[in-house]
């Protein structure tokens, strides 16, 4: 589990086969082999560690819904350790399981804010409401404006400056994960029990469907 703050912005150092090493030093505190690190929102389990960095393994589920498979030597990675039970709960809950690949479409500046539209796929489009929370690259953002092929989200400039976005431009792919609440209650009102649940024309009229 993940909150979508991230920690830090590592970078790739390698990307062979199914191993991707990231170069890092925020995370590596208390990093053990066998843990998960979110890499742009994708959760990935740690294999090797060194005092520069470490290595995770990427299945090939993981390369194919995701952005990872076209990382290469130098780029910027978002980074987020899993979630300590102790810890403090600063964004939403984030599974690290990437629902779709999205696009930016366009960013625009609004005084201290910046309004940036993404493209995303119906996989994603379908749990997204407004007010409500999705993970772009592992980021945890507020859904604004939603529509039927992408949605906005309104980010502050600390935000931009801290992760991966600030090198981001209009064109580029982004790894998207929908809000998991949302996710499970669509499931569970659209398969309700033998129709007794909410209609779709209720999720319909609210966002859902």
């Amino acid at each position: 589990m993940f909150t979508g703050i991230i920690e830090e912005v590592g970078a790739v150092s390698r990307q062979s086969g199914s191993e991707l090493a990231v170069l890092a030093e925020a995370v590596l505190g208390d990093l053990q082999l066998g843990d998960s690190v979110a890499v742009n929102g994708a959760c990935l389990t740690v294999v090797a560690i060194n005092d520069r960095g470490f290595v995770v393994e990427t299945s090939p589920e993981t390369l194919e819904r995701t952005t990872l498979s076209s990382l290469r030597a130098g780029d910027a990675v978002n980074l987020e350790r899993a979630m300590a039970a102790n810890g403090r709960f600063g964004g939403h809950f984030v599974l690290g399981h990437v629902d779709g690949v999205g696009r930016i479409e366009s960013v625009q500046e609004q005084g201290r804010f910046s309004l940036w539209r993404f493209h995303a796929p119906a996989d994603v489009v379908r749990y997204l409401v407004p007010k409500g929370s999705v993970a772009v690259d592992g980021i945890s953002l507020t859904v604004v404006e939603p529509s039927a092929t992408g949605f906005g989200v309104a980010i502050i400039p600390t935000t931009v400056a801290t992760t991966t976005l600030n090198g981001k431009r209009p064109g580029d792919p982004v790894n998207l994960e929908a809000d998991m609440i949302g996710k499970h209650i669509y499931h569970f009102v659209k398969n309700g029990d033998s129709g007794k649940g909410i209609s779709l024309d209720f999720l319909s009229r609210h966002g859902f469907a």
